[in-house]
């Protein structure tokens, strides 16, 4: 166990605003918003990141540093020690960030969330949405 703490500090940090396609540049995406999704969190990143092989840590007591109410991070291990990369298809940070995006909108509890919303929309939220748009116009 002693081994593996120096390497964490290795690992690449992936914050979830990295791929949030509702953030600008400024703010922190780090790929184009046409291939980044929306609202991604720890758990579907590191989900995503262990269905392609790689080993990863949420920090869920970590904040991003533009902006601090966005909570908790992702460690990702893209390297060994020696350097190789783990994963052939992911050799790059810029990749992960990219495939993973890909991922969270298929994530198991994504889905299930977008099956129950649109039977909820049809009579409650639908009503409710016009005016939400109305008031941040204003």
């Amino acid at each position: 166990m002693e081994g593996e703490r120096p390497n964490i500090k290795k690992w690449i940090v992936f914050y979830p605003i990295y791929i949030n396609s509702k953030k600008t540049l400024p703010e922190g995406r780090r790929i184009s918003a046409s291939k980044a999704c929306e609202n991604p969190t720890c758990i579907e990143i590191a989900d995503s990141c262990t269905y392609l092989k790689l080993t990863c840590i949420i920090e869920a007591d970590k904040a991003y540093p533009r902006d601090f109410m966005q909570r908790g991070r992702v460690r990702v291990q893209l390297k060994r020690e020696d350097g190789t990369v783990i994963n052939p298809s992911i050799p790059s940070r810029k990749e992960l960030m990219l495939r993973v995006a890909e991922l969270v909108p298929r994530h198991h509890g994504r889905t299930k969330k977008q099956e129950q919303v649109p039977a909820g929309t049809t009579s409650n939220a639908g009503s409710g949405k016009p005016g939400k748009g109305g008031r941040k116009k204003k």
